[in-house]
């Protein structure tokens, strides 16, 4: 059904309306999705981690936090630690791309660097008193209030994204593919038949966040190529655009 070589610059795969479109049972006919939404979100969407930590954190706070004081206490010290790590990573994620060559690279760096400390410490065990005393000048801490007005921002963000997309997306068809855009809805209509898929996995951690990737759509009668970006769950949306497309290929094959 589709070809998928390994690529530096991330996965691919290609497929067309005419692969796969044998050997296709009645039952699996009758289970066909009538039309197929494609939804493109801003990569803002995968931040949602850092909403769950907020969360997350202002729950903690509530919780462990203590007694409200000029000098923050352990717990809370520790739930700001863990929640500026989580930003950080989620933010490094979101700001370079990842594919799979880099990421087993940035792999080997972290297991060298953490190797190299070890060895560090063991034969230079003076320098662990002076890194220990340096993050101990640290106390990063916020209150609950810090950590609900994040999540609040990004739940009033997020709401607005969702409300965005409403008013554009893609639907695929049987026969036609259609681009809902606007606030008035305006339609654009193109033929589906001999619609050519390209998938594309450009960052290993972002599929990861949101099984999310670049879906590119090659119209058979448009000269012009679809890229859409941050397609959440692509690999079930590639699967059941083939299948639709190759069982409508093999109708118009028996109806010839």
């Amino acid at each position: 059904m589709s070809e998928e070589p390994d690529r530096t610059s991330g996965a691919t795969s290609t497929s067309t309306a005419a692969e796969g479109s044998k050997g296709q049972s009645p039952s699996a006919k009758a289970t066909l999705p009538k039309r197929i939404y494609l939804v493109p979100y801003p990569k803002i969407i995968l931040l949602y981690p850092i909403l769950i930590a907020a969360v997350c954190a202002a729950v903690g706070m509530k919780v462990f936090g203590g007694a409200a004081g000029p000098e923050p206490s352990r717990s809370g010290v520790l739930i700001a630690e863990i929640f500026l790590a989580v930003v950080t990573m989620n933010l490094v994620i979101l700001a370079f791309d990842f594919p799979r060559a880099t990421s087993l690279t940035l792999f080997f760096l972290i297991a060298a660097l953490v190797l190299g400390s070890i060895l560090l410490v063991t034969f230079k065990p003076e320098v662990l008193p002076f890194v220990k005393d340096l993050f101990a000048r640290l106390h990063p801490a916020a209150n609950a209030t810090f950590y609900g007005i994040v999540a609040s921002m990004m739940i009033v963000i997020y709401i607005a994204v969702f409300i965005s997309v409403r008013f554009d997306y893609w639907e695929i068809r049987p026969n036609e593919l259609l681009h809902h855009h606007g606030f008035l809805s305006d339609l654009e209509r193109l033929s589906a038949p001999h619609l050519r898929i390209e998938k594309e996995i450009n960052d290993v951690f972002e599929y990861l966040l949101l099984r999310s990737g670049r879906l590119i759509l090659h119209p058979s009668d448009d000269r012009r190529s679809i890229i859409l970006e941050n397609v959440p769950f692509i690999d079930r949306k590639e699967e059941d655009i083939t299948r639709m497309l190759s069982a409508l290929q093999v109708q118009i094959r028996q109806d010839n």
